[in-house]
């Protein structure tokens, strides 16, 4: 018989080669475990219209205080005038070491005519945004350009108990010693 053979004295304890697997699979586990944990949290920002409320708003009939009353005051008015309401909401997420991501955005436009009747009552999606191309020029402060090291060791010397500091003549303690 080809069987293999025990030692008497060998116990079932995992050997050095079986532990280390096991501690890779429990650590493994454990971090997959973890992503779910350390997941952002979703944010509501602004404040969210559901349809229902939406379809309260009738327009020719209602006017800028029954708005006010059913959805709240606005996310922001028009620029010039107050013909025009925004309702903005969206759902972001902060994430660490990213920037900002927004899930879900939802705009709600409110138009009202010159006697603050309702006119019209849309729902702005991604397909109404524009892009904006960002420009990457800087406007140029006046003053010197100091370096690094000249900023932080400019005024070396300039304050300390022996340095004085000038005073214009007409100045309140101007040679007085004060």
């Amino acid at each position: 018989m080809d069987r293999p053979c025990r030692p008497v004295n060998e116990s079932s304890a995992w050997r050095p080669a079986d532990r280390r697997l096991g501690l890779a699979l429990a650590g493994g586990l454990l971090l997959l475990a973890g992503c779910s944990v350390f997941d952002a949290p979703v944010i509501q920002r602004g404040n969210r219209l559901t349809e229902d409320q939406l379809k309260e708003i009738t327009p020719g009939v209602q006017t800028r205080t029954d708005v006010q009353a059913l959805l709240g005051s606005p996310t922001q008015s028009s620029t010039f005038g107050d013909p025009v309401w925004y309702y903005i909401s969206s759902r972001t997420r902060t994430r660490p070491g990213r920037e900002l991501s927004v899930t879900d955005q939802q705009t709600v436009v409110v138009e009202f005519d010159p006697r603050g009747v309702v006119t019209r009552v849309r729902t702005l999606g991604d397909e109404d945004g524009r892009p904006v191309a960002v420009v990457a020029r800087e406007t140029p402060t006046p003053g010197n350009d100091r370096t690094l090291l000249q900023a932080l060791f400019g005024n070396v010397g300039r304050i300390g108990p022996g340095a004085s500091i000038p005073t214009s003549p007409g100045a309140p303690g101007a040679g007085t010693g004060r």
